[in-house]
C-alpha cells in the first residue's frame, strides 16, 4: 500500500508489437513525475511466422532489449513494478519459454492483457494528461497489432473496442516488400474498414467535444503534418490524404522522405496513416489533437490506484457481482471466512497479500453462475471469469480466479490447474482448498457464529481443530466434511477432522 503522503518509484514496460517502453516515475504526494523514458523499436509483431509462433531472430532481439530494461530497473531500484505484454503475445503460440526468459531478464512477471484492457489502460493515460472537458471524450491508440478506439468521460470509459489491425501486422499484408502504391493503399484501407465495420454505429452515437490520439503512429503524422504546415490545428482527414498521395509518389518506403518522419518509423508509417485516415473518416471525426500519454502512463496511473485505494479489479469485481446477481450476503459470510483461513496457513504455504485478494475476490464472485443456471453453476462461473472483460485483471488472474471458482465444489481435480502459469499453479490449488472450506460451512445461508475453527497445513495435508460440541450440534456439516476429505483424497489431498474439548 502506497502512503499518499510519501514517496515511491514505480516502473511500467508496454511490450508492444511494434516497440518496447519503459517508463519510471516517482510517485509523490499524489503527483506522478517521470524520471526516466526508454524505447527500443523491436517489431516484435513481425517476428510472428504462418503458424503464429515467434522467430528465434525476433526473440533473441526483444530478449535483448529486455535485459537492457532489467538492468535499468535494478538500477533505479523501483518499489513497484508492472509489466504487460499486448497483441503480438496474445497472439503467439508457444511464447511459454519466451515469457519466461522474458520475467528473468527483467526480474518481474509479465501480463498478458486483453485488447478491451488495454484500450482501457490507453484511455487512462490518454485522460490524465488531456484537458479536462465537459463531454465525451475519443481516443484513438495505434499499436503494431492492434487499433484500440475508446469513448469516455472524465476518467472513465463508456465504450471500448480492440480491432486486430495494426501498423505492423497491416504493413506486412498491405505493403509487400515495401511498394506504395495506390492499389496497396487502397487494399490496406479497405482492410481496416472492414475491421471498422462492425463497431462504427457503437461509436458515431457520441457527440465528442474531445478527440485524440496516441502512440507513435499518430504522433509522427501530426509532427510530419505541421513541418508540411497542413496541420494548423491538428490532424485532419485531408492532411492524411495528402500524405498518401506523397508516399505514393515516392513508391517505396525505403524512398519516403518526409519531414520529421525518422527511418525506423518511415517503415510502418504507410499502414499507421491508412489506419488513422480510415478511422476518421469512418467515425466522422473532424481533426484530432495528440494526447502525451497512453498505455505505458495508463498503466502508471491504474498502479497508483492499486496501490492506493482506487483499484480498478475492485470496481470489476462489484460490477460483476451486481450484473449476475450474486448474493452479497453469502458471499460476505464466505469472504470473511477464507480470511480467517487464511490468516492461519499464510506463513506454512508461502501465500502473501496478493493471493490473499485474490482468494477475497473469488469468494465473492463464486456464485456467478447462478444467475446462469443452478446445475454445474461453478463451471458457468469459471467460464464468465475466464473469458469476460474484466478492466483491471490480466489474463492470468482471469484464469486463476476461474480456477478458483470452478474448483469451489463438487469433486476436486488438480489437473485443472496444470495449464495455469507455473508461479500461480501451487498458489492456486492451495487457495482454491481454503475457498472450499469456507464454503462448506456456510452451506445453511444463514447468519451464525461459527466456531473457533483451527487450521494447521503441511504440504497437501490440512487438519482441522473443532470443538467436540459443535461438531455434535452440527451433523450435516461434519457429514460435508466427511464428504470433503472423500473429494480432497481423490486428488492427493489430505484432510484431517480432529475434535477439540
Amino acid at each position: 500500500m502506497i502512503d499518499p503522503g510519501g514517496s515511491e518509484v514505480l516502473a511500467a514496460v508496454d511490450l508492444g508489437s511494434n516497440s518496447f517502453h519503459m517508463l519510471v516515475a516517482r510517485f509523490d504526494h499524489g503527483q506522478l513525475t517521470t524520471v526516466d523514458r526508454l524505447r527500443e523499436m523491436v517489431r516484435l509483431g513481425g517476428g510472428l511466422d504462418a503458424r503464429q509462433r515467434l522467430s528465434a531472430s525476433s526473440q533473441r532481439v526483444a530478449l535483448a532489449c529486455l535485459r537492457r530494461f532489467g538492468e535499468r530497473l535494478r538500477a533505479v531500484k523501483a518499489d513497484k513494478v508492472r509489466v504487460v505484454g499486448t497483441n503480438t503475445l496474445r497472439r503467439a503460440r508457444g511464447k511459454g519459454r519466451f515469457l519466461q526468459q522474458a520475467e528473468r531478464a527483467l526480474g518481474h512477471p509479465v501480463e498478458i492483457i486483453s485488447g478491451i484492457e488495454e484500450a482501457r489502460l490507453v484511455y487512462l493515460g490518454a485522460s490524465h494528461n488531456l484537458p479536462r472537458v465537459d463531454g465525451p471524450k475519443f481516443v484513438v491508440d495505434i499499436g503494431g497489432g492492434s487499433t484500440e478506439l475508446i469513448v469516455g468521460r472524465g476518467l472513465e470509459p463508456v465504450a471500448m473496442e480492440s480491432i486486430a489491425v495494426g501498423c505492423v501486422s497491416l504493413g506486412q499484408g498491405a505493403f509487400p516488400d515495401g511498394r506504395l502504391s495506390a492499389k496497396n493503399f487502397a487494399k490496406a484501407r479497405i482492410q481496416v474498414r472492414l475491421e471498422l465495420e462492425p463497431v462504427r454505429q457503437i461509436f458515431r452515437r457520441y457527440d465528442p467535444v474531445q478527440i485524440a490520439g496516441t502512440s507513435g503512429s499518430i504522433r509522427a503524422a501530426h509532427s510530419v503534418l505541421m513541418a508540411l504546415d497542413r496541420a494548423p490545428q491538428g490532424i485532419t482527414a485531408e492532411g492524411l490524404e495528402y500524405l498518401i498521395d506523397e508516399m505514393i509518389a515516392f513508391g517505396q518506403v525505403a524512398k519516403i522522405r518526409l519531414p520529421e518522419l525518422s527511418a525506423e518509423r518511415a517503415e510502418v508509417f504507410p499502414a499507421g496513416v491508412a489506419i488513422l485516415v480510415e478511422v476518421m473518416r469512418a467515425m466522422a471525426l473532424p481533426r484530432m489533437c495528440v494526447a502525451d500519454g497512453a498505455l505505458r502512463e495508463g498503466i502508471l496511473y491504474d498502479l497508483v490506484g492499486r496501490l492506493t485505494d482506487e483499484d480498478s479489479r475492485v470496481r470489476t469485481v462489484r460490477a460483476m457481482a451486481a450484473r449476475y446477481h450474486a448474493d452479497t450476503s453469502q458471499a460476505g459470510r464466505v469472504a470473511a471466512t477464507t480470511s480467517v483461513l487464511f490468516r492461519q496457513v499464510c506463513e506454512d504455504w508461502d501465500l502473501d497479500a496478493d493471493h490473499e485478494q485474490l482468494l477475497g475476490w473469488a469468494a465473492q464472485l463464486h456464485e456467478l453462475g447462478l444467475d446462469i443456471a443452478h446445475a454445474h453453476y461453478h463451471r458457468h462461473g469459471a467460464y464468465v471469469l475466464e473469458n469476460a472483460d474484466m478492466p483491471g485483471f490480466p489474463r492470468e488472474e482471469q484464469r486463476v480466479l476461474a480456477r478458483l471458482v470452478l474448483g469451489h465444489r463438487r469433486s476436486f481435480e488438480r489437473e485443472s490447474f496444470q495449464d495455469l502459469p507455473p508461479a500461480w499453479q501451487r498458489p492456486a490449488l492451495r487457495l482454491t482448498l481454503l475457498l472450499r472450506l469456507a464454503v462448506l460451512f456456510h452451506r445453511s445461508r444463514i447468519d451464525t457464529a461459527l466456531p473457533d475453527l483451527r487450521l494447521r497445513v503441511h504440504g497437501r495435508s490440512m487438519e482441522i481443530q473443532l470443538p467436540s460440541g459443535w461438531l455434535a450440534s452440527n451433523p450435516l456439516t461434519l457429514a460435508d466434511l466427511e464428504r470433503e476429505r472423500t473429494f480432497l483424497a481423490s486428488a492427493g489431498c489430505k484432510l484431517t477432522i480432529r475434535r477439540r474439548n
